[in-house]
C-alpha cells in the first residue's frame, strides 16, 4: 500500500510539472531552451542613452557587453555603478519575446545606490526601503508600441520575480526577488 501511495505521489508530481511547462507561452519557452544570442536594445530615459548589446552568445555572457549594461543600468544620479544581475536581462530578452517585438526597451530606472534610494522614498511612499534597485536586481521600464497592461501581463506569466504595476507613473518594476506582485 505505501509503494502505492510513493507511485501515486511520484505521478502527480510529474503531472503537475508537465502541466506547468504546458501553460507557459510557447515564445517564452523556446527562449529557455534554445541557444541562441540575447539581444536587447535599450533607451535610458534620464541620460539620453541608448544601448544595442548581444549580451548572451548562445553559450555563454559577454562579460564585455555585461559591464555595458551595467553602466547603462547606473544610478545617474550618483553616477555609480553596480553589477547587475544578469537574470534580469534574461527576463527582459523573455518578456520581448513574449511580447513578439524588439521595439527598444525604455529604461526608467535600474541601479540605485542607498543614497538615491533614500532620498527618492522621502519624496515618494512608492519607493521601498530596502529596494530590490539597490541591490542591482530591478528595473521600472516600459517597451516602446506596447501597452503597459500588456508588458504587466507577460511578466507576471513569466513567474520569474517580483512585478510592480503603476500605470499612472508609466512603468512596470520587474525584479529578480521571489515571485509576487502589486499594483
Amino acid at each position: 500500500m505505501a509503494t502505492f501511495d510513493l507511485q501515486r505521489r511520484k505521478l502527480l508530481v510529474l503531472g503537475g510539472a508537465a502541466a506547468g511547462l504546458a501553460c507557459l507561452p510557447g515564445s517564452a519557452f523556446a527562449t529557455l531552451s534554445t541557444p541562441r544570442p540575447r539581444i536587447l536594445t535599450l533607451n535610458n530615459l534620464h541620460t539620453g542613452e541608448t544601448l544595442k548589446t548581444e549580451f548572451f552568445n548562445g553559450k555563454s555572457y559577454d562579460k564585455d557587453e555585461l559591464a555595458r549594461l551595467n553602466h547603462f543600468f547606473r544610478d545617474y544620479r550618483a553616477n555609480q555603478t553596480k553589477k547587475i544581475d544578469p537574470k534580469l536581462f534574461d527576463q527582459l530578452y523573455r518578456l520581448q519575446a513574449m511580447l513578439e517585438t524588439r521595439k527598444p526597451v525604455q529604461l526608467i530606472s535600474g541601479y540605485r545606490s542607498l543614497a538615491t534610494n533614500n532620498n527618492l522614498r522621502a519624496h515618494s511612499r512608492g519607493v521601498a526601503k530596502h529596494s530590490y534597485h539597490t541591490l542591482g536586481q530591478a528595473m521600472d521600464f516600459h517597451i516602446e508600441g506596447i501597452q503597459l497592461s500588456n508588458v504587466r501581463k507577460a511578466a507576471l506569466a513569466l513567474r520569474a520575480g517580483g512585478v510592480g504595476y503603476y500605470p499612472s507613473s508609466n512603468f512596470v518594476h520587474i525584479d529578480t526577488g521571489p515571485v509576487r506582485n502589486w499594483s
